[in-house]
């Protein structure tokens, strides 16, 4: 077991996030047994609360078990990378990128999915987690890291261009949640051009 995923519990402390990899996840029985439920439960509720992730209703546990499936198979491949945040043993965070299956794309990515549970939001932890998405794209050698938001999410949209991220497109009232129509905004972080 991590030593830092439990000495905040032992000394009273709030404790600190913990950014895992993939690696670092499957190599924890306990945290892989109880991963794909975790993200369920994350998901589910910020899509209960209108969290724009994709879906129009709350995911299925076999969807969502399906989706990490597929993330954690390209990463066996190096298609993709994923992080897993935790306070203590407890999930609060998920996000992944994966590679263009395109061939003249492959040297990209798509960040696709970011996840911070809402009892985990204002602790640095989508921060915690881009940041370390942007540093496995680099050492994957990803040239230009993408993604794309609704355009009413301006906390993430804020996160991102903190990050470096540019904003260079943009479809107006794109996306359908019910009668109500909002912005697909496009990012990109180039990573050809830092160091």
């Amino acid at each position: 077991m991590n030593p830092a995923m439990t000495s905040g519990a032992t000394s009273g402390v709030s404790p600190e996030p913990v950014i895992l990899d993939a690696m670092e996840l499957t190599s924890d029985p306990g945290l892989e047994a109880r991963f794909a439920e975790s993200a369920h439960q994350i998901l589910s509720h910020l899509v209960s609360g209108g969290a724009a992730l994709g879906w129009l209703e709350p995911p299925s546990r076999d969807e969502v078990a399906e989706l990490l499936g597929h993330v954690f198979s390209a990463v066996q491949a190096g298609d993709a990378a994923l992080r897993a945040a935790y306070l203590g043993r407890r999930l609060v965070g998920v996000g992944y990128w994966l590679r263009y299956a395109r061939p003249t794309h492959r040297p990209h990515a798509d960040l696709e999915k970011l996840a911070v549970d809402a009892s985990a939001h204002g602790r640095g932890i989508g921060r915690a987690l881009t940041a370390a998405l942007i540093a496995d794209a680099r050492e994957a050698g990803i040239e230009v890291l993408t993604l794309d938001a609704r355009g009413d999410n301006t906390h993430a949209l804020h996160l991102y261009r903190s990050l470096g991220f540019t904003e260079y497109g943009r479809l107006p009232a794109f996306v359908a949640v019910g009668e109500r129509r909002y912005d697909k905004v496009f990012c990109m972080l180039d990573l050809r051009q830092q160091g």
